[in-house]
Formats: structure tokens, C-alpha cells, sequence
């Protein structure tokens, strides 16, 4: 088990990002949340098997989209993060 978070910049907000990453999050069977920050960027919280968590960093940065993602993504970030028990299904704020 693995959990990364993934930060994208860009035009992000109000286009239905945080949708399309729960769909495709539930779809590699990944449990964890997508939320709006305050700066305009989103934060994707992405924990399951290893394979799955790097796809969803691919789908989530990759320039085009080959998944109908959403608006655009200029930048992005991504950091491993320990392990989070409680997390058990994929939501989004």
C-alpha cells in the first residue's frame, strides 16, 4: 500500500477537475480525497497499490489528457506520504 499526494496548477477549479479524479481514482480502486486550495491549485490525495497510485499521477499531469480531464494543467508536484488507515473510499471537497 502507498499513498502520494498530487498538487496541479493551472486552470483547475470550477471545471469539474476534483469530479473526473474521483471517478478515475475509483476506478484504479484508490482510496483518498481530491480538494480545492486556497491558491487555486487542487491537492489529490491518492492511496492503493503502487501501479495505481502512478497512474493516477499520469493521468492527473499528462499533457493531453487521455482520459477527458478537465481543464488544464500547467505545473504540478508530487510527494510520498506515510500510510493513512482511515482513509477507506475516494471523496472530494
Amino acid at each position: 500500500m502507498h499513498r502520494a499526494i498530487i498538487t496541479v496548477e493551472g486552470h483547475v477549479q470550477g471545471v469539474g477537475f476534483r469530479w473526473w479524479a474521483m471517478s478515475q481514482a475509483r476506478e484504479l480502486n484508490l482510496v483518498g480525497y481530491a480538494d480545492n486550495l486556497p491558491d487555486g491549485r487542487v491537492k489529490i490525495c491518492a492511496q492503493g497499490d503502487l501501479e495505481s497510485v502512478i497512474v493516477m499521477l499520469r493521468r492527473a499531469t499528462e499533457q493531453p489528457s487521455t482520459t477527458g480531464r478537465p481543464g488544464w494543467v500547467t505545473d504540478s508536484s508530487f510527494e510520498w506520504r506515510p500510510v493513512d488507515p482511515g482513509l477507506q473510499r475516494f471523496d472530494y471537497y
